[in-house]
């Protein structure tokens, strides 16, 4: 069930699955089938009831760079409307739901670089534990585009506060893992080599879990944080994205 991703390697390991984004070559950037292969997972595991916990992690030296814009241009060749780009914009705000709503424990293991779409996909997960090596980046705006992915202007506010997501996004700054931690990004910083058994020690407790109360528990935290919200505004990124990417492709186009 778990070895038919060809973007992802997942782990299953009883009431553990973990789920390595697996393009090391390209800094784990989220493509379309990567997104496919995470709304599978997560599509499979809303209906699972052995998992209790579920670790996102990166293979190589970085967690996430970021959305892969080399398919941007394809995707306007496809169709110079958009139509294309628009359904993988679509596509990574039905991940970030499906992320939001899953009733198993979520927990993102951060090492190396974690940007823009891939930072998004970390403030998703329930539990956030970092290296010391972590950076952390929202470019968008640095590179002509909103930060229009996956309901993640929605979500970052509620897990950081307005005033620094503006000073984040405005000023498209790097900052470390010691900061991400103040600003409740990062629940944990540990050093590189102790990531692993640092995630070890936040699941272990976590898997002995009554199921049952940890889903109960996660919608009582949902319904708490305003959670059917947090989506409305998520549901313009696709078109905002789509139409920022579109104009600035036939830009240079000219």
């Amino acid at each position: 069930m778990w070895n038919e991703y060809k973007s992802l390697r997942v782990t299953d390991e009883g009431k553990l699955l973990r789920v390595e984004l697996n393009r090391p070559e390209a800094g784990n950037a989220i493509s379309g089938e990567v997104l496919t292969d995470l709304l599978g997972v997560l599509t499979a595991l809303e209906d699972d009831r052995t998992i209790r916990v579920m670790v996102l992690s990166g293979a190589g030296d970085h967690f996430c760079r970021g959305g892969d814009r080399s398919e941007f241009p394809e995707l306007l060749a496809e169709d110079l409307s958009g139509t294309a780009l628009r359904a993988l914009a679509t596509k990574a705000q039905r991940v970030c739901e499906a992320l939001s709503r899953l009733g198993v424990v979520t927990v993102a293991q951060l090492h190396g670089d974690v940007i823009g779409a891939g930072l998004g996909l970390a403030v998703f997960c329930d539990l956030r534990v970092g290296a010391e090596n972590c950076r952390f980046r929202m470019p968008e705006v640095g590179l002509g585009v909103p930060p229009a992915w996956g309901g993640v202007l929605d979500r970052l506010p509620a897990e950081v506060g307005q005033a620094w997501v503006r000073r984040l996004l405005l000023t498209a700054e790097e900052f470390d893992a010691m900061r991400a931690e103040r600003l409740s990004i990062l629940h944990e910083v540990v050093p590189l080599d102790d990531l692993e058994d640092a995630v070890a020690r936040l699941v272990k407790p976590l898997v002995r879990r009554d199921p049952t109360t940890m889903r109960i528990t996660k919608a009582m935290l949902a319904a708490r944080a305003n959670a059917a919200q947090l989506s409305v505004g998520g549901y313009y990124d696709a078109e905002l994205l789509t139409a920022a990417v579109t104009r600035r492709w036939a830009v240079r186009g000219q």
